[in-house]
């Protein structure tokens, strides 16, 4: 049955508009963006076999473009338009972050890095260089390791925090693993970068570990 023939109440986009993006599913959500399904599919049930290709919305952005256009009915037109409108969510969140305050906001905070660091299959570390009101100069990716281990050197953060004349900074990395949890290395790294930045008076804010959809803060854990 196409979606056409569903109720109107059960479309997704008469749904969004309705109730708000907010009320629909993933499938739903990622069959707006599809548009329309294939023969014997509506965009839904092509909705909920990418999801279930790819083992949810995470890893199907991080996809990479091989894997994404080996889905029938899958090119590198939907590639290049999903990769957009994932750009522009990062954009979004990032001029956000800039023009107020990133403590203030650290749901914007955690959305960002989520939308940068979910679903990557291999580490990366990130820092939010802040200005004195707490408004983000730059979030560039500093370092870059494998699965289980990232080298993160506090003297090149230094140098990056000087070049920003930076007033503090917001640390972040993530857990390909899946579990948000610190280890003992990640609290040793957070105690190092806090004691090099504390030289040159660079306050260490927060330091949020990205896994999945978690996202765990070390300031509201209290360990900072």
């Amino acid at each position: 049955m196409s979606i056409m023939d569903w109720p109107a109440g059960d479309r997704p986009r008469e749904k969004l508009l309705e109730r708000g993006a907010a009320a629909l599913s993933d499938a739903e959500l990622l069959a707006i963006f599809l548009r329309v399904g294939m023969p014997g599919k509506s965009a839904v049930d092509l909705a909920r076999e990418l999801l279930d290709r790819f083992n949810g919305l995470n890893h199907l952005f991080a996809s990479d473009i091989a894997a994404f256009i080996s889905i029938p009915g899958m090119g590198p037109a939907k590639y290049a338009q999903l990769q957009a409108v994932l750009e522009m969510a990062k954009r979004a969140l990032s001029e956000k972050m800039r023009l107020g305050d990133a403590l203030n906001s650290p749901q914007t905070v955690r959305d960002f890095l989520q939308l940068k660091m979910r679903g990557l299959g291999h580490e990366v570390f990130m820092v939010l260089f802040l200005d004195s009101q707490n408004r983000v100069l730059a979030a560039p990716e500093l370092f870059r390791g494998t699965l289980t281990q990232t080298s993160v050197y506090p003297r090149e953060v230094v140098k990056q925090a000087l070049a920003w004349n930076a007033a503090g900074v917001i640390l972040a990395h993530n857990h390909p693993s899946g579990v948000a949890e610190p280890s003992q290395a990640d609290r040793w790294l957070t105690d190092q970068l806090k004691a090099a930045l504390g030289l040159i008076d660079v306050k260490v804010l927060d330091h949020f570990i990205v896994a999945g959809r978690d996202g765990l803060s070390f300031a509201e854990r209290g360990w900072l």
